[in-house]
């Protein structure tokens, strides 16, 4: 039987790990959907990328890594991406899953002109976003947890735009028929939210009891998981 395969491309903060569990945890909890089978390859402990026989969907997590340094494991998926589309394999790259996917199709990704976007913030959809089966039941605005300091500056060609903010101009979109990249993070909930504030504001001047404020959980962003497991799972039906 396929699976979905959920790349790890890194691991959260150990004080995060300790409370809440790593990124693939989050991810599964997410989806939420025990009809599909699912495997974790953690690309940077060396595991080999799976065949493309074998994938019904396939989930790029969030990474402390930037996407611009093209760390030898990062340019392996990146160098994959393409296959994935070719072949109409349901794709969700999250957040350096976003923005590599618009990298290897031609787009770019550097470090935002504003800087860093962290916390609980509004996001709004494209009109676009009506007729795109990952987003169509979603409201017009809607909450989401972000923490990154580089994007997706210019969308790759024939890329629908769907996601935007006021900090982020491409906080989601989608390439060909099923292959979409989120900037903001479906798979948090407020702890995990909370404890990156705290984490980052160890390293970064931050308005840390402000942030911490204003984080709220995010029913709207979790469901683009829940979501593109249904996606996922349709596809392997129809097979």
């Amino acid at each position: 039987m396929k699976k979905l395969f959920i790349i790890k491309t890194g691991k959260t903060f150990k004080n995060t790990l300790e409370e809440n569990g790593d990124f693939e945890d989050w991810v599964i909890k997410r989806i939420d959907n025990e009809n599909l089978e699912k495997k974790v390859i953690d690309i940077q402990a060396g595991h080999p990328l799976p065949n493309l026989e074998e994938c019904a969907g396939v989930v790029l997590t969030g990474s402390h890594s930037m996407v611009t340094d093209e760390e030898p494991w990062s340019l392996k998926i990146e160098k994959w991406i393409p296959s994935l589309i070719e072949n109409s394999i349901p794709l969700l790259g999250i957040c350096y899953g976003h923005q590599l996917l618009a990298k290897s199709m031609q787009g770019f990704s550097t470090y935002h002109k504003k800087g860093m976007e962290i916390g609980t913030v509004n996001i709004s959809l494209t009109k676009e976003a009506k007729d795109d089966e990952l987003f169509k039941d979603l409201p017009e605005s809607f909450k989401a947890h972000t923490i990154h300091s580089q994007t997706v500056e210019e969308l790759p060609k024939d890329t629908i735009r769907l996601a935007f903010n006021t900090h982020d101009k491409n906080h989601g979109f989608r390439i060909g028929k099923n292959a979409w990249g989120v900037q903001f993070h479906p798979e948090y909930d407020k702890n995990i939210m909370k404890s990156y504030i705290k984490e980052v504001s160890k390293a970064k001047e931050l308005p840390l009891e402000e942030l911490l404020n204003n984080v709220e959980e995010t029913k709207e962003a979790n469901f683009v998981l829940k979501r593109f497991g249904e996606i996922v799972e349709k596809e392997v039906n129809n097979d």
